[in-house]
């Protein structure tokens, strides 16, 4: 079912389309310096940021990776099954957004990845699609039907993000210049696995 005939079903009115710019995870620990730092992550912020003030947007939503330090995606927790170094732990200076980063105009940061018994790359669910962060009621609720993804890691957090948008009916679009990915070949590579109803735009720093 597509977010507008979620919006008829029940009694939203459809005008114009509402888009959100949903910014993934810029992050002290997934930028230089961090836990699980991104290579050239600080690069995207100013433009980002510039995204921020542009005015394309009826609503900014930023997600935060919040774990707890038990986490089981932890290495140090799970020596055999964890697959990541501790990052972006509760109330910890790697788990902040970015200080460059301007969050004066964020109308809401969803957290996620809380449950220390299953990771959420997605900004809307769980890694096992039952729990859900909250996202997608925020941007129901302001009517939004498309959606703009930027920030961290492209191959990881910000395709999934963009995975469940799409899955939940929202017009959806990677704003490829504004991510940074884990793997060099990721953007490239993309276009080749990602479901073809994603909008990968390149190019746009040009």
């Amino acid at each position: 079912m597509s977010i507008i005939e979620k919006f008829r079903k029940f009694g939203i009115t459809v005008g114009e389309m509402r888009k959100a710019l949903i910014i993934v995870d810029v992050q002290n620990d997934f930028c230089e310096g961090g836990a699980l730092a991104v290579s050239h992550a600080s690069e995207i912020i100013k433009p980002i940021n510039q995204l921020i003030l542009s005015n394309k947007y009826s609503l900014i939503v930023a997600t935060q990776d919040w774990h707890p330090a038990n986490h089981i995606s932890f290495k140090i927790n799970n020596p055999t099954t964890g697959i990541w170094p501790a990052h972006c732990v509760q109330n910890t200076e790697g788990a902040k957004l970015h200080s460059n980063l301007d969050i004066t105009r964020i109308d809401a940061i969803i957290k996620k990845g809380e449950n220390p018994q299953i990771d959420s790359y997605s900004g809307f669910y769980d890694n096992d699609k039952i729990n859900k962060t909250g996202l997608e009621k925020i941007l129901f609720k302001d009517n939004i039907q498309a959606v703009d993804i930027v920030g961290l890691a492209l191959d990881y957090c910000v395709r999934f993000t963009a995975e469940d948008a799409l899955l939940l009916g929202f017009t959806t679009t990677i704003l490829i210049d504004y991510t940074k990915a884990i793997a060099p070949d990721a953007p490239k590579a993309l276009a080749g696995i990602i479901d073809k109803r994603i909008n990968l735009k390149y190019g746009m720093l040009k």
